[in-house]
């Protein structure tokens, strides 16, 4: 009786989240690592079927660079990489179109209906909804080939599809809309495009990692809430540093252009997502702004 009365008061404890976001839209961001996991990732869809059902409207970009990484050894494709991006000419833009757009796109998709729920994917070979042109690194004169940057994203589609009770699966692949091309966009860049163009209450970065840490290798010292003042003072500091320094960067750029909240969490914990969202506490870093 008493485990029956504590889900009961996790419940009550969710029902004033929910009533505060429904309606609102989620952008969900899910990385490479995470498809490669499949209890994880079953997990996670679980988690946005949830949010769907209870009123939010979740959107979910992928990545897939490991599953890419793969499909590129196995065709005798050597990586190369600048500043994180991955250089890619024709052969290697069309294996990432394969896995990305396709296999991994469909194979999302199709876990969310398995699982209950309502999954569209929108990718170059369905209905494609994010536009660009190519990348230009600064501080370089190296050319990345065939990747871009979203400058526009088809807010209709996705909306409609949100207004229909479906969740808009989107690859982090764009189309340039000078020539046509498929350019290959980095996955966190195209989250925060789809989340800035739909105005949503929040994105939410599920990574590896259990958010921003006051040292890096503790995962105790997780920090639950910044305002994006503090943040910067962290980066100032060093704090905040490595890889981690970028994201939080973009991060703030993001909140600047309308984003209510960002979050970034651990993925690979079981209902991360629910427990971020519908929790007092939350289990990873919320930025404001």
């Amino acid at each position: 009786m008493n485990e029956a009365i504590s889900k009961a008061n996790t419940l009550i404890e969710a029902m004033g989240w929910i009533r505060r976001f429904r309606g609102k839209t989620t952008v969900i961001k899910l990385g490479g690592s995470l498809l490669d996991n499949e209890i994880a990732l079953q997990h996670i869809l679980v988690d946005v079927i949830f949010m769907e059902t209870v009123g939010m409207r979740p959107v979910v970009v992928h990545g897939g660079g490991k599953a890419i990484s793969r499909a590129l050894e196995q065709a005798g494709v050597t990586p190369q990489f600048i500043q994180g991006r991955r250089v890619t000419d024709a052969t290697t833009r069309d294996v990432v179109r394969e896995v990305l757009a396709g296999k991994l796109n469909e194979y999302v998709t199709k876990q969310i209906e398995y699982l209950g729920g309502r999954g569209m994917n929108l990718s170059v070979h369905t209905t494609n909804v994010l536009f660009g042109r190519r990348l230009q690194l600064p501080g370089t004169e190296q050319d990345l080939g065939l990747v871009g940057e979203v400058t526009r994203v088809d807010r209709q589609v996705i909306e409609g599809l949100l207004y229909t009770d479906q969740v808009p699966v989107i690859p982090s692949m764009c189309i340039d809309e000078g020539d046509g091309q498929h350019l290959n966009v980095n996955a966190d860049t195209a989250a925060m495009a789809v989340a800035q163009a739909l105005g949503a209450e929040k994105l939410v970065f599920l990574s590896d990692v259990n958010g921003v840490r006051r040292d890096k290798d503790d995962p105790d010292s997780v920090i639950n809430s910044l305002t994006a003042t503090q943040a910067r003072e962290l980066i100032a500091s060093g704090v905040i540093e490595g890889g981690m320094t970028p994201k939080v960067e973009a991060c703030l750029a993001t909140l600047d252009r309308g984003v209510g909240k960002i979050h970034i969490i651990d993925g690979s914990l079981r209902h991360s997502l629910l427990l971020e969202v519908y929790t007092t506490s939350g289990v990873g870093t919320q930025i404001v702004p």
